[in-house]
């Protein structure tokens, strides 16, 4: 049995969010494997400490920073992949932030905020790679090799309380995979998402610090290697997928199921629902959230 082909040798990935936490800990994974990059930040100056990095370890790297849900940036990463190494292969979206607040305390702007960096920031940078990949496609006659990870969230499945623009986002994001594996398989596009558990500067109000003594179970780097994974040529046949990372676990999401359905001879009565549904899906007897929790 031969080993499967993880290289990215010769391949061209962007990163965004690449400044620090979890984008930088899958740059690096990129570059080890051989990909060249492209990473992006809305911080100019965190983007090339990371991109000076993987130099010094022998790998190659451009930056273009700016607000990942502009269109123009966008724009950017794919000109700034062609300009600099001729091509785009991979592209890892991981841009992101929160504004916490409970549902009855958020503003509208706090709401647009995220909703704006994590799911249109995931769009414009996915139609942008899209849309070059279909006419390589075209001009090509045949798949091209294109790769999309997303970053989604376990909080779009359990709904993060104090996170309801988050969760949201995440959400969108995984519907957002799912749309673009089907609509750009053709075309050889391979699109996942994950959903890490991992500490950086943005969960640092959730996770606390890392121990003092011993490996970090929630390091960035745990993570990782499953970006590297989809990126690969080992991945092939893998997208529409989200996955759960983190620490030594990896778990493949399945799709909602079905937890109880009622059926009647003729129509359904509000009372007739509240005697079948409410014994069945009353909180903490049935349900998605009881579920997961």
């Amino acid at each position: 049995m031969t080993d499967p082909d993880v290289s990215l040798a010769g391949r061209v990935a962007v990163v965004t969010g690449a400044g620090d936490g979890l984008g930088r800990a899958e740059a690096l994974a990129l570059a080890s494997a051989g990909a060249r990059l492209v990473l992006n930040d809305v911080r100019a100056e965190t983007a090339e400490a990371v991109a000076e990095e993987i130099r010094d370890r022998g790998g190659e790297a451009a930056v273009h920073a700016g607000d990942v849900a502009a269109w123009e940036t966008a724009e950017g990463l794919l000109a700034t992949a062609l300009a600099a190494f001729g091509g785009l292969d991979v592209l890892v979206n991981n841009a992101g932030f929160t504004r916490d607040r409970m549902l009855f305390n958020m503003s509208a702007d706090e709401w647009d905020a995220v909703v704006r960096v994590h799911l249109r920031g995931h769009f414009v940078t996915s139609r942008i790679a899209a849309a070059h990949w279909r006419a390589r496609s075209k001009e090509t006659g045949g798949p091209v090799y294109a790769r999309i990870v997303n970053t989604s969230s376990e909080a779009f499945m359990i709904g993060a309380p104090g996170q309801p623009n988050y969760a949201a986002a995440k959400g969108g994001v995984a519907a957002l995979t799912l749309s673009t594996a089907l609509s750009c398989g053709r075309y050889g596009v391979r699109a996942n998402a994950i959903c890490p558990r991992a500490r950086t500067a943005m969960t640092t109000a959730v996770f606390g610090p890392a121990p003092s003594e011993g490996p970090d179970p929630l390091a960035p780097e745990h993570v990782a290697p499953l970006v590297a994974y989809l990126a690969s040529p080992a991945a092939q046949d893998v997208t529409g997928q989200v996955f759960m990372a983190h620490g030594a676990r990896v778990a493949v999401m399945a799709p909602p199921t079905v937890a109880y359905e009622a059926r009647t001879e003729s129509t359904w009565t509000a009372a007739a629902l509240a005697a079948e549904l409410g014994p069945k899906v009353a909180t903490g007897t049935a349900g998605f959230v009881s579920a997961l929790s």
